[in-house]
């Protein structure tokens, strides 16, 4: 089998897989708390994934949603088999492509070190509401559960990125 872009089937893939893998590892590193390498093993699968079943995939309304849908799914499988263990990574984020925007990477570093002592799933819940910007309902959906206990989950993980935090970032903008 042939795998070039071109092939029937899977033309789009190659140009898709390029303009989303930027994003796909950024979320993986928010939800990994800072893994980066867990985080492009997520990419990775998600990416293979999407590639296996890519003539589907381009079908359906959002390929990026759905990609986005099986990172996060990847993820809480992992935290599931890896429970037990309970490593921290201690490296740096590395750079994102493009201009750095505001170039605060302490204020990052705090972030980032919150969110990774949040539970898997309430990193999931943050990172698809906040960062991903997604729905109650959509975020219910990806997760496998209900949109009551997305709302749970998000008042509690806000709660406790709050106490973690502390006075640490100071008044957020448009309290």
């Amino acid at each position: 089998m042939r795998w070039g872009g071109g092939e029937a089937g899977y033309d789009g893939y190659p140009e898709f897989a390029a303009a989303r893998a930027g994003h796909l590892y950024r979320s993986a590193c928010l939800l990994t708390g800072g893994n980066t390498h867990l985080a492009e093993d997520l990419v990775q699968e998600a990416l293979g994934r999407a590639f296996l079943h890519w003539r589907r995939v381009s079908r359906v309304g959002n390929p990026a949603g759905y990609v986005q849908t099986v990172l996060t799914r990847a993820f809480l499988a992992h935290q599931r088999r890896h429970s037990s263990r309970r490593e921290r990574a201690t490296e740096v984020l590395p750079e994102v492509a493009g201009p750095d925007p505001g170039g605060d990477a302490p204020l990052r570093l705090t972030l980032l070190d919150a969110l990774g002592r949040l539970s898997a799933k309430d990193r999931a819940v943050v990172v698809l509401r906040y960062w991903e910007d997604r729905s109650v309902e959509e975020t219910a959906t990806v997760m496998e559960t209900s949109p009551a206990a997305v709302r749970t989950r998000c008042v509690r993980a806000l709660a406790r990125l709050r106490v973690l935090l502390g006075d640490s970032l100071g008044e957020p903008a448009g309290r």
